[in-house]
């Protein structure tokens, strides 16, 4: 009986919330909203503008450092471990080389937006 009444109640409040987000929303479409949007650059004119290195270097080092951090992500299950001091020492290790390579990068003037 109680799964029963669950069920159903989870049912009518889904239909419910489809309907209402189906309904609510007011379409009002315009030229801005119907034309594509292409990271800043008009997508009627022309192809061959010039494209900002910088922009495209900075991004290159966000997604090395982002994907990076994600070998430390196993490091809480890391103290359950036989021997956990191997995995913080490489734990250390990795922040270490991310520490060092973001060192670098600040000397070099890798982070620099603008000229």
């Amino acid at each position: 009986m109680n799964l029963t009444i669950t069920l159903a109640t989870a049912t009518i409040l889904s239909l419910i919330l489809a309907v209402v987000s189906f309904w609510l929303p007011h379409m009002n479409p315009d030229t801005e909203k119907l034309s594509p949007y292409e990271c800043g650059f008009d997508p009627l004119g022309s192809a061959r503008l010039p494209f900002s290195i910088r922009f495209f270097l900075i991004a290159i080092l966000f997604l090395l450092f982002d994907l990076e951090i994600a070998l430390l992500l196993p490091l809480p299950w890391g103290d359950q471990l036989y021997m956990p001091i191997h995995t913080f020492f490489w734990a250390a290790a990795i922040l270490m080389l991310l520490t060092l390579g973001l060192i670098y990068e600040w000397t070099q003037g890798g982070l620099e937006w603008a000229e």
